[in-house]
């Protein structure tokens, strides 16, 4: 028994000693306790009205249930910003009568990523994601849907991209 509480206490120290460990498999430098999350607003002319708030409150959800980090309204150790910049449909899958048979719909997000703590994580990126969707479907039935499966891609990808380097 005793040995096994010797263990226990050399894992926890090992563990707590290298950072702060979150469910996802993330490790954030345990001198990052803040994130700031600015609206992203939406540049694009045929996205539904509602899409810059729900990727934003959706990258908040993902780093509130995911981390330890606490969010402020303003300078915090972790910032990110940005804007929805792409938001297209294009014909995808042709067949040889010229009609498509799918639709493929992109959404693109330009995303700052400041890190106040080690300013080398730094970066501007840009990120795509799509879902394909039948062309015989009506887009407007499918297209919250689509809007969610993509938001929740570029969020993850985000996200592995703001702490893959730690």
């Amino acid at each position: 028994m005793r040995h096994l509480i010797t263990y226990i206490a050399l894992l926890t120290l090992a563990f707590s000693s290298c950072g702060v460990y979150t469910f996802s498999g993330a490790s954030i430098s345990s001198d990052v306790k803040t994130v700031d999350i600015k609206f992203f607003e939406n540049k694009t002319s045929l996205s539904p009205s509602n899409l810059s708030n729900n990727f934003t409150e959706a990258l908040k959800d993902k780093l509130s249930s995911e981390t330890n980090l606490s969010p402020v309204s303003s300078d915090g150790d972790l910032t990110y910003s940005g804007y929805i910049s792409n938001y297209v449909i294009k014909p995808i899958a042709i067949q040889a009568n010229e009609t498509a048979t799918k639709n493929r719909l992109t959404i693109s997000v330009n995303v700052t990523f400041t890190n106040g703590v080690q300013e080398e994580y730094n970066f501007e990126k840009t990120f795509s994601r799509f879902a394909d969707y039948d062309s015989n479907e009506d887009f407007k039935s499918v297209e919250e849907a689509l809007n969610e499966e993509i938001t929740e891609q570029l969020i993850d990808n985000i996200f592995n991209e703001s702490f893959s380097n730690w």
